[in-house]
């Protein structure tokens, strides 16, 4: 009995033992499938992440790149650096070069508008204060790097004149044959801090020119760079003082001034909804910015060159053209506005784009020359800064009335500029 009690009680435990043998093995060989499993899943996921990726990414191209016309100017980009390195023709390289940033430029402010829905009213305006004239700050840096003060002063020059006079000419031309049947209004208010901010900016540019042919230097050379140092760090503490004033203290101050009428309209257009994300607008900033750069390098380096090959003056390049170039897309936009009977924004883009480049760009140049150990200063030369001076009044005369004014005056402008370019 005990013997056969014994062999069951053994006959159970081995039972028991291939049960658990075959139950751990079972167990080993569970998790493989359970790992191929999820890592079809991962698999799966990271495809489909991918495919999510490279859609949107096609979005955003699309959107950017092949939604403008003047788009088609961009491959006169490569094409002025392959020149570079093939002809080392400073003339084609420089006319290819120009025309290559011209659609990047438009770009650049289109993403910047884009950013500004994310970023809310004040960040907005630092960021279109900044990168609003983004090319002519990189090409001036260029410049400044290469030696070339002149060229960085006229530059400047250039896109102050041609914001005041040619472009506020043709926007209220352009504005008053489309609205002939009434006046054209504006809000005075802004428009008279904008032309003091101009009057002060010409102010920090006189003095230097003043004590240059005064001959009243105490130091001959020095006195002038140093005094022009001094009013720059004026000037870029005051535009940063009137950013505050604009965006956060007096924000109502520049509201349109037909803003109650405009908003009983049933205009789809006036609801604007963006069309890039945020980290999206950001990475299209810094590759347009880098590409602009890149660009403004050859474009400096080829301005001598290119002078002599074409025979036209540097200075003519310098004040004309390269201006002309970098706001081009400014001008479009201030002119279409003006158009729209949106005067307010057309003063916003050429009175405000002036006092960015006279309160912001000349003396951030200065700072940076300084910096960099050049020697920028603020004298303009006597008729610069005489030309500079006398637009700058006939244009905050005009702008006291809150009505446009008649278009012999408006013609005024644009011809004034003409006799500057044959100046």
């Amino acid at each position: 009995m005990l013997g056969g009690e014994m062999g069951s009680e053994r006959e159970d435990l081995e039972i028991e033992m291939e049960s658990l043998v075959s139950s751990s093995q079972s167990a080993i060989k569970t998790p493989p499938i359970e790992i191929h499993h999820n890592v079809s899943l991962s698999n799966v996921s990271i495809s489909w992440t991918l495919s999510r990726l490279l859609e949107q990414l096609w979005k955003s191209v699309k959107v950017v790149i092949f939604t403008v016309k003047i788009n088609l100017l961009l491959p006169f980009g490569p094409t002025s650096v392959i020149l570079h390195y093939l002809t080392k023709n400073h003339g084609l390289v420089f006319f290819f070069s120009l025309i290559g940033i011209a659609p990047l430029a438009e770009r650049l402010g289109y993403v910047t508008e884009q950013l500004a829905f994310y970023t809310g009213p004040t960040v907005g305006g630092l960021l279109n204060a900044t990168f609003g004239n983004a090319t002519e700050m990189i090409i001036a840096i260029y410049a400044l790097k290469n030696g070339m003060i002149r060229v960085v002063q006229q530059s400047l020059l250039g896109s102050i004149l041609s914001n005041m006079l040619l472009v506020l000419g043709c926007a209220f031309f352009a504005g008053g044959i489309v609205h002939s049947e009434k006046d054209q209004v504006f809000n005075k208010a802004a428009a008279v801090v904008n032309s003091g901010l101009l009057l002060m900016a010409v102010m920090g540019l006189l003095f230097p020119a003043v004590l240059h042919f005064t001959h009243s230097e105490v130091q001959y050379g020095k006195s002038e760079v140093s005094l022009s140092r001094f009013s720059s760090c004026v000037m870029l503490v005051a535009y940063a003082s009137y950013l505050v004033f604009q965006l956060k203290s007096h924000r109502n101050l520049y509201s349109p001034i037909d803003e109650e009428e405009r908003q009983n309209e049933d205009d789809p257009d006036e609801v604007e909804v963006p069309e890039l994300g945020q980290w999206e607008a950001i990475s299209w900033l810094a590759v347009l910015t880098i590409w602009i750069s890149i660009l403004s390098e050859y474009l400096v380096n080829a301005i001598e060159g290119a002078s002599d090959s074409l025979n036209l003056p540097v200075a003519f390049i310098s004040v004309i053209l390269l201006p002309i170039v970098g706001n081009a897309a400014e001008h479009a936009s201030a002119i279409m506005f003006a158009m729209k009977d949106k005067l307010d924004i057309t003063l916003g883009v050429a009175i405000g784009s002036s006092t960015q480049i006279s309160m912001f760009v000349i003396p951030f140049c200065v700072v940076v020359g300084w910096i960099m150990g050049k020697r920028m200063d603020l004298n303009f030369q006597l008729f610069e800064t005489a030309t500079l001076f006398i637009t700058v009044l006939v244009v905050a005369f005009m702008l006291q009335q809150n009505i446009l004014f008649d278009h012999a005056s408006v013609i005024f402008f644009i011809l004034s500029f003409a006799g500057i370019i044959f100046t």
